[in-house]
C-alpha cells in the first residue's frame, strides 16, 4: 500500500511563516490566493491598530488558545457506536484551530472579511469567540464521555 506524501507548505513572503501560509491556504476559495493574502494581511494590519502588539504573536497565542487537546472519535464495539475521547495529534489540532478560527469569523455578517478576521483573532486571543467556544464544546463533550476511554486504541 502506497504512503500518502505530506506536501510542504512554502512560509509566506511576508512574515516568513508556515503556519501564515497555511492559514492564507485555508481562507483562499476557488484559487484566489492573493485575495486571500490580502485578506489575512489587511486584518493583521488591523488588528496591529487595535491591540498595539505584534500581530504575529496575537495571531499565535490565538491558534495556541483555539487549540484543542482532546476529541471524540465514534468507535464501534458490538454493535454499538461509542463516543471514545482520544488526544488530538498536532497537525490535526493546528488544522482545527485554523478552520474554527475561519468559521467564527465567516459566520459574522456584515462587515468585510478582513474585519471580521481580525477581530476573530484578538478574541481567540483573548479566550473569548466561535472558535473558543467550539473547542471547549469539544473539550465539554470528550469530558463527558470519559467513562469510554479504555476503548481507545
Amino acid at each position: 500500500m502506497k504512503r500518502f506524501k505530506k506536501h510542504i507548505i512554502e512560509p509566506d513572503r511576508m512574515y516568513n511563516d508556515v503556519v501564515v501560509s497555511q492559514f492564507v491556504n485555508m481562507i483562499m476559495k476557488s484559487g484566489r490566493k492573493t485575495t486571500a493574502q490580502r485578506i489575512l494581511y489587511d486584518s493583521f494590519e488591523i488588528v496591529k491598530e487595535k491591540t498595539k502588539k505584534d500581530p504575529l504573536e496575537v495571531f499565535r497565542t490565538a491558534i495556541e488558545n483555539a487549540s484543542p487537546i482532546l476529541e471524540v472519535r465514534p468507535k464501534r464495539i458490538g454493535g454499538a457506536t461509542y463516543q471514545v475521547p482520544v488526544e488530538v495529534k498536532g497537525n490535526r489540532r493546528l488544522a482545527l484551530a485554523i478552520r474554527w478560527i475561519l468559521l467564527g469569523a465567516r459566520t459574522k455578517k456584515g462587515k468585510p472579511m478582513a474585519e471580521k478576521l481580525s477581530q476573530e483573532i484578538i478574541d481567540a486571543a483573548n479566550n473569548a469567540g466561535g472558535a473558543i467556544k467550539k473547542k471547549n464544546d469539544t473539550h465539554r463533550m470528550a469530558e463527558a464521555n470519559k467513562a469510554f476511554a479504555h476503548f481507545a486504541r
